[in-house]
């Protein structure tokens, strides 16, 4: 059976641009999880805040918005704007790692509490006639917390949770902890995504043979350092004529979109160094042109950076 493969969100990374460019050049991601959107006080939600997720930046890829919050609130405000739109189905971040939205008690921060988090959904789930999934982490100090809180989600209607076996603590250090994931399994009676480190398709395999009951997979650093991942997953035997001229009309077309958006070039240098971050191990030589991307502070020294790149003709890294 064909797995399904989901585009997981990173934020400043998966926007609109980069995934109707991706679904554009690549093929094998089925649909996409947003970047989180954060939630508003007030009683209306501005146009700009759904720039991202509004239906006619998404008509290549299908996409559900994420949202991170901790108030319910402030999440049903923004669930029904979504609605409007003509979403059916919302994802709640339960597992953003990082310190500054954790702390706050929002992302893999409220995993520590399971009372407030079933308080949200009994306010949410009444409020809201979305569908609702969940991406969670392990827990944000211990795997103890996932191990309390999901018993107590199968009373909800959750469409799906997706686990990233990894607590908050960790970021993303270390090995996944896959007896932990295992033991989730075993926990919840909604269907599981799993979501974390699968870098090559030898990963997939693996995966897949340890968890055959997992259908759908969450891919998201593995598909910025290797577009070709999802085809090379889900039709082994699919060949590329010139994959590196493929992926520079990629990057090129990416350029040209964001240039037309972003104010200014050093927006524009950011966004393309961050893609770089992830593209540059795609190649044997990356650490190299990561080095020489990153010393560039105009738009002309990066395209003559790139340009001499490309026309070297540097090696991927075989992943298979």
């Amino acid at each position: 059976m064909t797995p399904t493969i989901c585009l997981a969100p990173l934020k400043g990374i998966t926007d609109a641009i980069f995934r109707t460019t991706y679904a554009e050049f690549f093929e094998g991601i089925d649909w996409a999880i947003t970047p989180f959107l954060t939630t508003v006080q007030g009683t209306r939600v501005k146009p700009h805040h759904l720039r991202q997720v509004l239906p006619e930046n998404n008509r290549v890829m299908p996409v559900i918005p994420q949202i991170i919050s901790k108030t319910a609130s402030n999440f049903v405000l923004l669930a029904k704007a979504l609605s409007d739109l003509g979403y059916s189905s919302v994802n709640w971040n339960l597992g953003c790692p990082y310190p500054m939205v954790a702390r706050k008690g929002r992302g893999s921060g409220m995993l520590p509490n399971p009372d407030r988090v079933v308080a949200f959904l009994d306010r949410v789930l009444t409020a809201v006639k979305l569908r609702l999934s969940i991406k969670m982490r392990l827990g944000r100090f211990h795997v103890h917390e996932i191990e309390t809180l999901l018993p107590r989600l199968n009373g909800y209607p959750i469409e799906s949770i997706a686990i990233h076996p990894r607590t908050g603590v960790q970021m993303y250090s270390g090995r996944p902890d896959l007896e932990s994931f295992e033991k989730c399994l075993a926990l919840t009676r909604h269907p599981v995504i799993y979501n974390g480190d699968i870098v090559c398709p030898a990963d997939y395999e693996g995966l897949k043979a340890r968890f055959p009951q997992i259908k759908t997979w969450m891919i998201g650093r593995g598909v910025i350092i290797d577009p070709f991942l999802p085809s090379g997953i889900k039709w082994p035997s699919k060949d590329y004529s010139n994959p590196i001229q493929h992926f520079r009309a990629f990057h090129d077309r990416l350029f040209e979109r964001y240039q037309a958006v972003l104010s200014g070039p050093s927006h524009l240098l950011d966004r393309m160094k961050g893609l770089w971050r992830y593209f540059s191990e795609g190649f044997e030589s990356g650490r190299e042109i990561r080095k020489q991307i990153h010393k560039s502070t105009r738009i002309d020294p990066y395209l003559d950076v790139v340009q001499r790149y490309f026309d070297g003709q540097p090696a991927r890294i075989d992943r298979r």
